[in-house]
């Protein structure tokens, strides 16, 4: 770890936004990893970092702790936790390090509600939320950088603000960005206490039976492929991961479901309903941008493939957002409409289905 590191810890700390349950498309980023010396004596993690972590309050780390963000031996852990000998001390965060300086791009951005302490963004599909390897601009919070251009107290590079959670590129929907430290602080707490409302729609294959249920499954990073997720028997093996489902009209060959989130694993909903034998439609990485139900003739993957091409992603939006005011304690609740897409392939399955 190099001074630079060192010296941006206090500000790159002090957030409140990462969780061990991040939302829909999140994971979590290693930023330090400390290992116990063998003769290490019994000691608080709280004052283990802070003795190996320069400008870094003990007050910061205990806030950390208590949002997820420390995790020992692959579990998170809380400011009491006493380190032993040659255990694994790691600080994980929401998102990469930011590699490059965040440039201000004019992308339009659907904002649904802004006041002093936040505001409420209805995220594009195909828009990638942080920047990251490959993705090192045209992202949202290049978008946001851009917004808040001639807003001298919002910095879009200080970890303390800005969002505080996020979905996947091909995912629409909405997110919540913190325009203060307290606020983000304030809101990372209600979602790693799973207090916030998300409801998510999907167009998914096939009609799940029974018509409502609850997906339970550990979810963890695939061992045959790493660019997925998997769900995994009940173990050591992944995180705790439970989806409700609801199907709210049925195609034939496809319906409209509705999913709650009652954790956030990355690719949640994408990877449970695969599990229960209903990829989302179009979903390339889990299977569905394939026909999976229904008689392939010449003329039903014509159909497909112009389903594909009205819907070029995976249908899944984020529809509703609920969550505390961080200020005044008012309960908000915000709802975005299916946007054109998925609206589209919607009224294009419904057809099909009347003519079945």
């Amino acid at each position: 770890m190099d001074r630079q590191q060192l010296d941006n810890f206090d500000d790159e700390f002090d957030h409140g936004s990462v969780s061990d349950e991040p939302d829909e498309g999140s994971e979590l980023y290693e930023h330090f990893r400390f290992v116990a010396d063998k003769g290490q004596t019994l000691l608080r993690v709280d004052k283990f970092l802070v003795s190996r972590l320069e400008k870094s309050s003990r007050n910061r780390v205990q806030q950390a702790a208590e949002a997820g963000c420390i995790i020992v031996n692959g579990r998170p852990v809380r400011s009491n936790y006493r380190v032993k000998p040659l255990d694994v001390v790691r600080v994980v965060m929401d998102r990469p390090r930011y590699e490059c300086e965040i440039v201000a791009q004019d992308i339009p951005i659907d904002i649904v509600y802004e006041d002093d302490d936040l505001l409420v963004v209805n995220k594009q599909a195909g828009l990638v939320v942080h920047p990251g390897h490959g993705n090192y601009d045209g992202t949202l919070v290049n978008a946001l950088a851009w917004h808040f251009r001639d807003n001298p107290d919002y910095d879009v590079s200080d970890p303390r603000m800005g969002l505080v959670h996020r979905i996947d590129k091909d995912t629409s929907g909405l997110l919540v960005v913190a325009k203060t430290p307290d606020a983000k602080t304030a809101l990372g707490k209600q979602f790693f206490n799973k207090t916030t409302k998300r409801e998510y729609n999907a167009v998914v294959w096939g009609v799940p039976d029974p018509r409502e249920g609850r997906i339970e499954g550990n979810i963890g990073r695939s061992l045959r492929d790493r660019l997925q997720m998997a769900v995994f028997p009940d173990g050591d093996m992944g995180k705790h991961a439970v989806t409700h489902y609801e199907v709210l009209e049925s195609f034939g060959h496809v319906s409209l479901v509705r999913c709650v989130l009652e954790t956030g694993r990355t690719h949640q909903i994408r990877v449970h309903m695969r599990h229960i034998g209903h990829p989302l439609f179009n979903d390339a990485r889990y299977g569905g941008d394939q026909v999976l139900r229904g008689v392939p003739s010449a003329k039903y993957k014509a159909f497909i493939e112009n389903c594909f091409g009205i819907c070029p992603r995976q249908a899944l939006h984020a529809r509703t957002l609920g969550f505390v005011h961080p200020r005044t304690g008012e309960e908000m609740f915000f709802t975005a409409d299916i946007p054109a897409d998925m609206t589209a392939l919607i009224e294009r399955w419904r057809n099909y289905a009347g003519h079945m």
